[in-house]
């Protein structure tokens, strides 16, 4: 059964009437219609006023009648070229006035034509607008009649009142525009900072990721060849207890490898930003350094250690033997010393890297750990050492405050 549709209430009178007073003239919708439509009206009220009121000067004649339409013609485009229709307005009525033709007729379009120019125009250039008006009208007035100039003198008020209406209604157009200007901005900020959220978001998975699959991936790669060497150098003299070690060894990397991989992810599904999983810390590094035959110095004494520095350390040695086994080629000799001294946590990572085999790195390895040492308030520096081979020192402080810096 198909559910009735609730109807959307109408907005009430004064609400349409606040929304069209508040939008811009020039991008009002169907602003050419709705002027074609008043300047109709306009004309209508012009001709009734023009056969009925006899004794504010005489019946138009066929000049005078042509001289109206043309007043009230140029009323349809008043919001495109509000100071053309001003002045076409102007020049129809002067020479209609100064003929003594019924001189209440275009007031309302005369007065609908100097609002339209004080609601868009600076208020300088209305009351320049107004002063001329005002000085044209009395004068073509006084010399018609001195009666007719005295009348226009002491109904001009009325004209200072619709430009003021009209500068009212510019600046609280300005004023709306201005809220809305600043609620779209705000909205912009908003969508920039959440943009910049998921950045830093990616950024950190990718790290996370490049860290965990590198280093398996590359252990996996040596400890592949091992194997491979094992079987091809001399394959009468097979010895099964190193293939069997290398595959072992393969095995536990692989299921070290998953099982990291499992923590991350369900630290990404975790809900909220504060969700947290349990974080890699300087506990597992001898099983890190040992599965890539390094030599480990750690003396962290009781320093108290934030979960976060070591995490970060924990992926700065991970990343550094990646690249160590990778690039110092076979047989590269390297060592990793932790040392928690001066309110830091000291992280080095040194190779020989004389090995004929060695490669040149090209990947995003270095940069992944400066962020990481950023990431906590600290530094990174890598290189080549004078000695031969590569060096990666850290410095990650141990203070929270610093940290956060």
């Amino acid at each position: 059964m198909q559910q009735p549709q609730t109807a959307v209430p109408r907005p009430r009178l004064g609400e349409r009437v606040l929304t069209a007073v508040s939008r811009d003239p020039l991008t009002s919708p169907h602003r050419a219609r709705n002027d074609a439509v008043l300047a109709a009206a306009i004309g209508v009220l012009a001709v009734v006023l023009a056969l009925t009121v006899v004794h504010e000067g005489r019946r138009p004649d066929a000049l005078g009648w042509v001289l109206l339409a043309g007043s009230v013609v140029a009323l349809a485009w008043r919001r495109s070229r509000p100071m053309v229709v001003l002045l076409a307005v102007l020049v129809c009525i002067v020479p209609y006035h100064a003929a003594d033709n019924t001189h209440l007729a275009p007031v309302p379009g005369s007065l609908l034509a100097l609002y339209t120019v004080a609601a868009v125009a600076r208020p300088l250039h209305t009351f320049l607008i107004g002063t001329a008006v005002i000085g044209t009208a009395v004068t073509v007035m006084f010399r018609i009649d001195a009666h007719q100039g005295e009348v226009t003198l002491l109904t001009s008020g009325w004209i200072l009142a619709v430009l003021v209406l009209g500068v009212d209604v510019r600046t609280y157009r300005r004023y709306i525009a201005s809220v809305v200007g600043r609620a779209e901005r705000a909205e912009r900020t908003r969508e920039e900072e959440a943009a910049r959220r998921v950045a830093e978001e990616r950024l950190r998975i990718a790290r996370d990721l490049h860290d965990l699959l590198a280093h398996s991936i590359t252990l996996i790669g040596v400890q592949t060849s091992v194997a491979s060497h094992i079987l091809t150098v001399d394959p009468d003299r097979l010895d099964h207890a190193a293939v069997a070690k290398a595959l072992d060894d393969i095995t536990d990397t692989c299921r070290t490898a998953r099982g990291e991989l499992r923590t991350t992810l369900e630290v990404l599904r975790a809900d909220g930003p504060d969700a947290a999983g349990p974080l890699p810390d300087l506990t597992a590094l001898p099983g890190l350094v040992r599965a890539a035959q390094a030599d480990l110095d750690v003396r962290t004494e009781e320093a108290h250690i934030p979960p976060a520095v070591e995490a970060a350390a924990y992926r700065i040695v991970q990343e550094s033997l990646t690249n160590a086994v990778r690039h110092g080629g076979p047989g590269v000799r390297i060592r990793v010393a932790v040392e928690a001294a001066d309110g830091h946590l000291r992280v080095t990572i040194t190779d020989d890297g004389t090995a004929p085999g060695a490669t040149e790195g090209s990947g995003y390895g270095i940069v992944g750990m400066r962020e990481r040492a950023r990431s906590v308030g600290g530094t990174l520096v890598a290189g080549p050492r004078d000695g031969g081979g590569f060096e990666v020192a850290a410095a990650l402080p141990l203070q929270q405050s610093e940290a956060l810096a």
